[in-house]
């Protein structure tokens, strides 16, 4: 299975959890067994919770991305931009060199 559709499901699973506990929450509330503070302060809690996994799930997807990437051997973004640089450098002394000669060769 591709990793995008692993990723893929794992978030809709998460999506489909929450809606479960909003909705369990809720009925818990109809049947009086939680307050409507106790639920809200459920679910708030556990958005949080969702939310701090979220952000551990996007450091590793970066993780698996990044080393991916380097084991195809495509240049990274820093990498691509520092090349830049050493082109337009390059591309600079070039010039003043032609200018250079050219005025040599005028004189």
């Amino acid at each position: 299975m591709p990793v995008f559709e692993s990723i893929r499901k794992a978030l809709m699973i998460g999506l489909g959890v929450q809606e479960s506990i909003s909705e369990l929450v809720d009925e818990l509330i109809k049947k009086g067994e939680l307050s409507e503070s106790q639920g809200a302060h459920l679910v708030k809690e556990w958005t949080e919770k969702v939310g701090k996994s979220g952000d551990t799930l996007g450091k590793s997807i970066a993780e698996l991305v990044s080393k991916t990437l380097e084991k195809m051997n495509i240049p990274t973004r820093d990498e691509v931009d520092k090349l830049n640089r050493k082109v337009q450098s390059l591309s600079a002394k070039i010039k003043k060199l032609e200018e250079k000669s050219e005025e040599t060769s005028s004189s």
